[in-house]
């Protein structure tokens, strides 16, 4: 497996494919000097060779790689049941087939509690009534012996069911894992569409709400899934991540374990003005960005402006905004507006960088957050 750069070129065997394949072209940046990637991370397989896409941290190769999966595992929740994945040795199983099992495994744990069943209404020719009598079909059928009736039936055949069908025999084109294959097999009943995710609007109540968990991460991995167009035999796709995503995800989950009041998302509504902070807490306000930056001079008079508003509509005095370290230490403090509208905006950098296991890892990070406060 050869080991890429975000926001770095790629290797001139490469740019051929990037370019007759217009569904990696928003992943990429084509300019005089070749094909570099955007802020994007992850594995992809062209012609049974891998390639992995990872942040820049420090030197290592290894480190880099594990770092982003430490980050990726922890930001989306992922439980690992096989130990040795979570011995710096995950480089070995590509990251797709490390989400397939987490869903599969446990999709396959809430069958075994009960598959969800809901009702749906069904009109079907029957022999004998059943449920509600269709006027309307059976007048244009007067002669014919079955009755046309409309009833409820308790199913698994829902858009729940369909879309996880659809979802496991789109992962079976990538992976061979058997779990897979038996949650197939519970799903005999369900018929089998092609379900556009995109516009999906499952609602989960007290019945289904054991499958959320389930749900997010299928769908996270079909919306990250990139199939390509296939010119041989050989299967060729790319599951790649936006790390502006990830980094928010990573830090604002830390966060949550930092400081109990921390909402993420947190949605306020002044006006026809509505605000949505990164990291929103009883005291401060962080909103992440990942960018390279080396001092106030690289700060973005919209960011700044951002701040401002979020600190004066929220009420909070104290706000930051977090990237990633680079190549140097963020550490500067700014004074925005005046008298009772003051704000501060602290401008800091969090370093990644760490040669451990994933839980020294965690551990270490969120100390370093911790102390930022």
């Amino acid at each position: 497996m050869r080991i890429l750069y975000e926001n770095s070129y790629i290797p001139t065997e490469l740019e051929s494919y990037i370019k007759e394949n217009k569904s990696l072209h928003p992943y990429f940046i084509a300019d005089f000097n070749g094909i570099k990637s955007k802020n994007y991370c992850g594995f992809l397989s062209i012609n049974n060779q891998s390639y992995f896409i990872a942040p820049k941290i420090t030197t290592a190769d290894t480190q880099n790689l594990n770092t982003f999966i430490y980050m990726l595992i922890y930001a989306y929740d992922i439980k690992l049941k096989n130990e040795h994945l979570m011995q710096g040795e995950m480089h070995e199983h590509h990251i797709l087939e490390i989400f397939i099992r987490f869903f599969t495994d446990r999709l396959l744990d809430e069958f075994k509690k009960g598959i969800f069943k809901q009702y749906i209404t069904l009109q079907e020719n029957l022999k004998v009534l059943r449920g509600k009598y269709i006027i309307e079909k059976n007048l244009n059928n007067f002669y014919h012996q079955n009755l046309y009736c409309e009833f409820d039936e308790f199913s698994m055949d829902n858009e729940l069911n369909r879309f996880f069908l659809y979802a496991i025999r789109i992962f079976k084109k990538f992976s061979n894992y058997t779990n897979l294959h038996r949650c197939e097999a519970i799903l005999d009943e369900v018929t089998y569409l092609n379900v556009d995710f995109r516009k999906l609007n499952i609602q989960f109540d007290r019945m289904s709400s054991r499958y959320q968990p389930s749900f997010e991460i299928a769908l996270m991995i079909l919306q990250n899934l990139i199939p390509m167009i296939q010119k041989s035999s050989d299967r060729s796709f790319a599951f790649l991540f936006d790390m502006a995503e990830v980094f928010e995800k990573f830090v604002g989950r830390l966060y949550q374990e930092i400081d109990s009041s921390t909402v993420l998302q947190k949605q306020g509504d002044y006006g026809s003005l509505i605000l949505k902070p990164d990291i929103y807490s009883d005291a401060l306000i962080i909103d992440t960005k990942y960018k390279k930056i080396a001092s106030r001079s690289d700060l973005k008079r919209d960011d700044k402006y951002q701040m401002f508003v979020y600190g004066v509509n929220f009420r909070i005095k104290d706000t930051m905004l977090l990237y990633p370290k680079h190549l140097v230490d963020i550490e500067d403090n700014l004074k925005l507006g005046k008298g009772e509208d003051l704000i501060n905006l602290r401008m800091k950098s969090l370093d990644l960088d760490f040669c451990g296991g994933y839980d020294g890892f965690i551990c270490e990070i969120k100390r370093r957050l911790e102390e930022m406060r």
